[in-house]
């Protein structure tokens, strides 16, 4: 399980360093639909995504540790699992998204009770002369 866990774990570092320094440096340019709306939008776009660059970083700093801290795992992914909420209300407030998005909401929905599941599974177990 621990290798699944580190591998799933550096494989959702990756992603998010190449999502967010994709769209930190194309900006509005990088979100479908997204062109026309302006200099307001395209500054917000930059900076969240430079927080989900960092985010990935930290994923990659997590899969480093050792032992991996089921704690620091079980965090990062509540955060996706948020992420996963406000694109969830989005749909229900405003309808569907541009059809690449739709996918990303399912990654988002059944990624963090896997990565959950993995830190529960990969935890260390006290031996039976520690108990």
């Amino acid at each position: 399980m621990l290798k699944w866990l580190r591998w799933l774990m550096v494989a959702m570092g990756v992603a998010c360093v190449a999502i967010g320094a994709f769209h930190v440096v194309l900006g509005i340019a990088s979100v479908p639909g997204e062109g026309a709306t302006g200099a307001t939008v395209d500054s917000r776009e930059r900076f969240y995504n430079a927080i989900f660059l960092g985010y990935g970083v930290a994923w990659l700093w997590a899969a480093r540790q050792s032992p991996i801290s089921a704690t620091v795992v079980r965090w990062l992914a509540g955060i996706f699992a948020l992420g996963a909420v406000g694109r969830l209300l989005s749909l229900a407030v405003h309808g569907a998204p541009h059809w690449f998005q739709l996918p990303l909401i399912g990654l988002e929905v059944v990624l963090p009770p896997v990565y959950f599941w993995l830190a529960t599974a990969a935890q260390p177990r006290p031996s039976a002369a520690a108990r």
